[in-house]
């Protein structure tokens, strides 16, 4: 591709673009700020809603592997000569089941995507964005900070989302660079229909299956964000030049008020109500 070809427009690559997820609707909200961008997924099919907008691409890419990242670094660096203004690391699975009877494989390869996966897309786009003095915005969630029964390994790798991004926004400062941590709070999105059904059967939990399973199927939740409301929010916060930790999103702010000023017990009650807890022991 020649000079003049090249895209013009500022670029963002979002992972994790599947219809229904807050990938799309990130992807759409920069696309109507006036940003080309790089949608990915694993397979194309589930972004063949997005083909109506002409200021995209495409490409298929999963973030716990090497070679599909490398690709997409090489694709970028084709169509913009070697920068990246914005880098959505969004890529995520949910995880719900007692922290003591998951299969560690099942915990590992939710890490490889939802922490790892960040890892190896920010380490092989920071020479891009370093050259555009571009902005890495990680999405976590408030259960960073609120680990609800049941969603340990989720929370853990959302805690680690952030304790990663705030660190690298110190050693990508002097770049330029800026990192957003987005601690999001209650979405609309399809992430609840991925969960399998719950089978305690001779666990020590079994007492607590309805509970597992309400948190599982998103049976707990009353309200949410429209993921379209949310992803506007998001993607003015980075076209505005965001930086740091910030909090999106039904009860995200709600989330930073409890995990920083209610005591440990009150906070406790809180988060085992309707867990099934009280049916063990």
């Amino acid at each position: 591709m020649t000079t003049q070809e090249r895209i013009s427009l500022p670029t963002a690559l979002i992972t994790g673009c599947s219809a229904g997820g807050i990938g799309s609707a990130l992807a759409e909200a920069l696309h109507e700020r006036g940003v080309h961008v790089f949608a990915t997924a694993r397979s194309r099919e589930k972004m063949s809603h997005l083909e109506k907008y002409p200021n995209m691409t495409f490409l298929e890419l999963d973030v716990t592997s090497s070679s599909d990242i490398s690709a997409a670094v090489e694709a970028v660096k084709a169509q913009t000569g070697g920068t990246l203004n914005y880098l959505v690391n969004n890529s995520g699975v949910p995880l719900v089941f007692p922290a003591l009877e998951t299969d560690l494989d099942k915990a590992k390869e939710l890490y490889d995507v939802n922490f790892w996966g960040v890892v190896a897309m920010t380490h092989s786009f920071a020479p891009l964005l370093i050259s555009a003095k571009g902005t890495v915005a990680n999405i976590s969630s408030m259960g960073g900070v609120l680990s609800f029964p049941w969603c340990g390994f989720y929370a853990s790798s959302k805690a680690a989302v952030r304790a990663y991004g705030e660190a690298v926004r110190l050693e990508l400062a002097p770049f330029g660079v800026r990192v957003v941590t987005v601690m999001s709070g209650l979405i609309g999105t399809n992430i609840f229909t991925r969960s399998p059904e719950i089978d305690l059967s001779g666990s020590i939990y079994e007492g607590a299956t309805k509970g597992v399973s309400d948190m599982a199927t998103g049976a707990v939740i009353k309200d949410v964000t429209p993921a379209s409301v949310y992803a506007g929010r998001v993607a003015d916060d980075l076209v505005g030049g965001a930086n740091g930790v910030i909090w999106r999103g039904k009860m995200s702010s709600m989330a930073w008020f409890l995990s920083t000023f209610l005591p440990a017990w009150v906070l406790d009650k809180m988060l085992v109500s309707g867990a099934g807890l009280e049916q063990l022991g």
